[in-house]
This record gives C-alpha cells, structure tokens and sequence, in this order.
C-alpha cells in the first residue's frame, strides 16, 4: 500500500547545508569578537619577529590563542622545537572536559572516527560554547556537519585576522594588541553570567572571580587548576545542600 504524504518517512538532511550554516554562524557575535583577538595576537607575532605565515600556520595548527602564547613565550625564551611543543600539548589538556562535554552532543549513529576526531580538534572555547549553545536544536545527524562548519569558518577568519594583524603591526599600539586579546575571555564570561540559572552555577562564577587573583599569588603555575577545584567544590557543596533543604520543605 502507498504512503501517504503523512506517513512518507522524513527526507534525511544533507551535511552540506547545515555545514554551510555552521559557517555562516561564524559570523556572529562570538566569531567577530575572536576575530578581534587574533588581530592583536597576530599583531604580537610581528613583535616576536615570526614571520607572517608562520604566525598563520600556528593558529591553524594549534588553534587556540593561550597555547599559541606559550609557544610564543617558549621560543622567545629560548627553548628548543620539541621542549614548546611539549608546553603547548600540556596547555591544551584543559581542553579535554570541554571535548568530553560536547562529542555526545554532537555524535549520531552516522558520526566516524574520523569526524569525531578532527572535531576534537576543533574544540576551543568559542568553538564550544556556540557549538552547546546553537546544536541541540537541531536534528542529530545535523549537529556534526554544523559544529564542523561553525568551526572552520572560525579557524578561517581567525587565520585571516592573524595576517592582518601581523601585517598591521606597525599601526597598531601595544596596549592595543594586549587589549585585543583580552576580548574572548571577557566576552566568555559575560555569556556563562548570561546563562547561568542555578545557584551552583552562580556560585561558581562569583567563587572562581574571587579565588583566581588569591590563588595566582601563592601558586601562578596551578592557579586556575586549584581555582576550579576550591571554587567548583564549594559551589557544588552549596548548591547540593541548598536543594536537599528544599526538598525537604
């Protein structure tokens, strides 16, 4: 018997649409504010005497600002290729709770090894964020090819903002570029504010703005590692009693 238009199955998705919409959404807010911190870091490369394509080449490689600085730092200080790379690597296992949190979101029945793996790749605070904040309205199949999308069109603009920057060096003030860089990590906590809801997450927030500048004077190499701990404990602890007294009302 022939289906009806109400019971033909769904057309799936192709990957190309919600892959270009991905990049498309590069183009928000966030991206433009990222775009603005890889000007100054661009703008900071000349400065360290990197030549333009390497500066390039480092934000496709390593693709995050932080690690891309200690690079910066490792080699201005004289240490050797694999001795930077290894304080780049280490850096970036901050990184990992971010990856665990959002491959479920992301993953479907379709989703290879492959996928998975250079979306790992990809995973950077921007990147992650929008990708939470934007994916779980979509179709499931949908997700991956979006955060993909969402992803490259960062890396691509972050790339061509790095050039930019490197090459207007010159016409840049260094307080500038410092205060360039600046701008995703204030524009991040401004959004978790925005969309914290629970007590804990508040907490947390309020905890971890307090605790780091404390932590930073008596251990600046774990400062935000103990920060997160302290601050993420007490949160916790706090919200957990606060909801068991009013659940007991």
């Amino acid at each position: 018997m022939d289906l009806t238009p109400s019971q033909e199955a769904p057309t799936p998705v192709g990957a190309s649409r919600p892959f270009w919409q991905g990049a498309r959404a590069a183009l928000s807010t966030p991206g433009l504010v990222l775009f603005g911190s890889f000007t100054g870091f661009g703008a900071m490369t000349h400065d360290f005497g990197w030549p333009i394509w390497i500066a390039a080449l480092s934000t496709i490689l390593i693709w995050a600002a932080p690690a891309q600085l200690v690079l910066a730092g490792a080699l201005a200080s004289g240490a050797g290729i694999a001795a930077s790379s290894l304080a780049v690597t280490i850096s970036a296992v901050r990184l990992l709770p971010m990856v665990v949190s959002i491959l479920p979101v992301l993953r479907s029945d379709r989703t290879s090894l492959g996928a998975r793996l250079l979306a790992a790749h990809y995973v950077a605070v921007t990147a992650w964020f929008e990708g939470l904040r934007r994916t779980p309205a979509l179709e499931r199949e949908s997700r991956m090819p979006f955060f993909l999308g969402l992803a490259n069109g960062l890396v691509l603009g972050s790339t061509i903002a790095t050039a930019a920057g490197h090459a207007a060096a010159g016409l840049l003030p260094a307080a500038l570029s410092i205060g360039l860089l600046g701008l995703t990590p204030i524009y991040f906590l401004l959004s978790l504010e925005r969309g914290a809801w629970g007590l804990g997450e508040r907490l947390a927030i309020g905890l971890g703005l307090v605790l780091a500048p404390l932590i930073a004077t008596v251990t600046p190499r774990f400062d935000l590692l103990w920060t997160g701990i302290i601050g993420g404990t007490i949160a916790f602890l706090i919200d957990k009693a606060a909801r068991r007294r009013r659940s007991a009302q």
